[in-house]
């Protein structure tokens, strides 16, 4: 943050931390290609005063992220971006068990930091298994989105998902330009809350 005379305040860095998948680790690019480091790069043009934790690891699934959440609420967070449950559409897991591990999540956020912003990526299941279940899926996210009073993206890699030149040959994962696509995406969302949050 930039001060009247162009100068730099002495802010506190405050925390975004992005809680995801292989889709936010950057796996097949890198953490440093990821989109979470190209949202820094946004954060840091803007000069509001924010540190991107990337804790995106490859085949996580909510109940996997739900066993993290306690470590990573040790640290404080002012703002979380969850991103998961590409890898229970995967696996066809049962959706009720996807709301549930999510909003244990989202409630041990919001217990320890009430005053967190929060953020939904959300995701798609494969069509390939069915109308039902693919409803079900989308509806979680909604849920729990009104339930928190949380800011929802419903499909996170929305113009990406799909699209060969944006993606790397497994046709899942986002190469360098889709990352920077989503990141795009997603700064019209975060940018104005985080720098809404940072005015007095």
């Amino acid at each position: 943050m930039r001060d009247s005379a162009g100068g730099r305040t002495n802010a506190v860095a405050r925390n975004i931390v992005f809680l995801g998948t292989s889709l936010t680790a950057g796996y097949g690019v890198g953490p440093d290609v990821a989109f979470p480091a190209v949202i820094q790069h946004f954060i840091d043009s803007v000069g509001v005063p924010y540190r991107v934790t990337n804790a995106g690891i490859s085949g996580e699934t909510s109940a996997g992220g739900l066993r993290r959440i306690d470590w990573l609420l040790q640290t404080p967070v002012d703002v979380l971006v969850l991103e998961l449950g590409a890898n229970d559409g995967l696996r066809g897991l049962n959706t009720d068990s996807l709301q549930s591990n999510l909003d244990a999540i989202l409630q041990r956020t919001r217990t320890k930091y009430p005053d967190a912003a929060i953020v939904i990526a959300g995701m798609e299941a494969p069509p390939n298994l069915g109308v039902a279940y693919t409803t079900r899926f989308r509806r979680v996210y909604r849920t729990l989105a009104d339930r928190y009073h949380a800011t929802l993206i419903p499909f996170f890699l929305n113009g990406v998902a799909g699209m060969a030149r944006l993606n790397q040959e497994d046709g899942i994962h986002p190469n360098a330009e889709g990352h920077r696509m989503v990141a795009d995406s997603m700064w019209t969302v975060l940018g104005p809350l985080l720098t809404a949050r940072f005015l007095p």
